[in-house]
């Protein structure tokens, strides 16, 4: 069977924000359950508040060309978001919706192509003690309306501030048990869609 192609995502781009520290502790997991894991960081495809007249205008910003390309090769899709007032945060939405958008001079590459029968899964992170609970949902329902596959499978990584240790691994063995099965999960599903 083909490996696997996984893109891990941070639904932030501050520098030192809890989200990209846990994205880059999924990849060896995800390498352990036998997937080729891409990182990528949001800020290096930036693009302006999504808006149609903007879009008509201009078309797609390059990044997010680029982008579209990276998630079209791709073969599941693991974003790892903070809560933000409950919910998903404004850059990573801002990302999907611009990622959805067709572009005319790579139809095959872009807009719903870039997601449809793709396998998908959510982490939350917080400091706080829920983890980000309520973001999973938003995130879910989102990843789901673009015709991925989402996992039952899903992590809320509280206290996330002193949840990695030295070695760049989740401290909690509960939460490193549960971190694995989730990259079992969302590899093995990425494999049978795509294989």
């Amino acid at each position: 069977m083909r490996t696997p192609r996984i893109v891990v995502m941070a639904g932030s781009s501050r520098r030192d924000a809890l989200s990209r520290r846990i994205a880059a502790a999924c990849a060896g997991p995800l390498q352990a359950a036998g997937a080729d894991v891409k990182l990528v960081e949001l800020a290096d495809y930036p693009a302006p508040l999504y808006n149609g007249d903007l879009e008509a205008e201009s078309g797609l910003p390059p990044g997010i060309v680029e982008l579209q390309q990276v998630l079209h090769a791709c073969d599941g899709l693991l974003v790892v978001n903070p809560e933000y007032n409950g919910s998903i945060t404004p850059l990573l939405k801002n990302t999907l919706d611009w990622c959805s958008r067709p572009n005319a001079a790579d139809g095959a590459r872009s807009g719903g192509a870039v997601y449809a029968g793709r396998a998908a899964a959510v982490i939350g992170t917080s400091p706080g003690a829920l983890g980000g609970m309520r973001v999973l949902f938003h995130v879910r329902d989102i990843l789901g309306y673009l015709g991925m596959q989402v996992i039952p499978q899903q992590l809320a990584i509280g206290h996330a501030d002193n949840a990695l240790g030295e070695d760049g691994r989740l401290r909690n063995e509960a939460q490193r048990a549960a971190l694995d099965a989730l990259a079992a999960a969302l590899a093995d599903t990425a494999r049978r869609l795509r294989g």
